[in-house]
């Protein structure tokens, strides 16, 4: 065990389920007491938390994948952290861990829950992202749901997203023909042309996204990887080559919808084209955790595999980071930092 322990931790907790766009009155910063970690366990200072688009679908009270928040209890999510106190063999203070006890300043953990960081490898924020959940999001999403294979034209939508960013410059890396991006300003295109090295990009407020499409992907498209949902996932559809496939990853543009939303129109071209269309979480894909680190690893190594993160300092401005991501105001990863 550590010497002095802190007294209380801020912690956010969800107060109401939010209706639309969440709202500030939907969420309270609290105090929690902390005390020394029970047997098998760990207590953690976090140093950065994660905010991501899911997160917004356990706001709801619905049956899903994944169980809803509990109101009036602390939120959850990818934190990395220091161990502060230990009461479990193989973590001792001063390790780095990762787990999912974020929106807090302390978090105790149970042992089996918390994975071992290293800090020389990669800054440790970069395991909440390029190296964590985000990062074998895109890698499982285009190699295994999608089948990525060399020579395909690949278009991505939320491509200055986190997992965007990562499935573009993925694909290049493996032999894509042709990468395509869309995103929501000028100054993100910009991003994915010049330095994640997209061959072409779009400003999806700039047009109808079906006629931007068609002009950067003439010859039309094999894979279409969905962050983003609604006309997006349309005009994809109707760019889709023979034998396309999609792998349906998020659909922000429709998470704060209060009416039901239209689908695509064109669905009857899925017949004729034989497309797949699939849904992905990554927790299916864990078996591919080894490979993903050894691939991504060196890539971050060489330089080939670039990455940004946009990072929120303060638990108390931790509201304002999440409705950020849920605005496109982040480029790459949303962070939290407590550091």
């Amino acid at each position: 065990m550590s010497a002095a322990l802190p007294t209380t931790s801020r912690e956010w907790h969800l107060v109401a389920r939010p209706h639309g766009w969440p709202k500030a009155e939907d969420f309270a910063l609290r105090e929690a007491p902390v005390t020394a970690p029970g047997e098998g366990r760990v207590l953690v200072r976090n140093l950065y938390f994660s905010v991501d688009p899911y997160m917004r679908g356990r706001m709801n009270d619905v049956k899903s994948y994944t169980p809803p928040f509990k109101l009036d209890h602390p939120m959850e999510g990818g934190a990395v952290g220091e161990v502060i106190a230990s009461n479990a063999e193989g973590l001792a203070v001063g390790d780095h861990v990762l787990h999912g006890l974020g929106w807090r300043e302390y978090a105790d953990v149970p042992a089996e829950h918390a994975v071992k960081v290293d800090a020389s490898l990669a800054p440790l924020s970069a395991y909440l992202g390029v190296l964590g959940m985000t990062g074998l999001t895109a890698y499982a999403g285009l190699f295994e749901v999608a089948s990525f294979k060399e020579g395909d034209v690949v278009f991505v939508s939320g491509a200055a997203g986190a997992v965007g960013s990562q499935v573009g410059q993925m694909a290049k890396l493996k032999g894509a023909s042709r990468v395509i991006g869309s995103a929501g300003s000028d100054e993100k295109v910009k991003l994915l042309v010049e330095e994640y090295g997209f061959d072409a990009a779009f400003n999806y407020k700039n047009g109808p996204v079906a006629e931007q499409l068609r002009e950067a992907a003439p010859d039309g498209i094999d894979v279409y990887f969905d962050n983003v949902g609604g006309e997006h996932l349309e005009a994809a559809i109707s760019s889709l080559n023979l034998h396309g496939r999609v792998t349906v990853c998020g659909m922000i543009a429709q998470y704060n919808a209060t009416e039901p939303t239209p689908g695509p129109r064109n669905l009857a071209l899925v017949i004729g084209k034989r497309l797949r269309i699939q849904g992905m979480l990554v927790g299916d894909h864990a078996a591919l955790q080894p490979q993903f680190v050894q691939d991504v690893a060196g890539w971050l190594a060489s330089g080939e595999l670039k990455y940004r993160e946009t990072f929120v300092e303060g638990i108390e401005n931790g509201f304002d980071a999440f409705t950020g991501l849920l605005r496109g105001e982040n480029t790459g990863k949303m962070i939290v930092s407590l550091a």
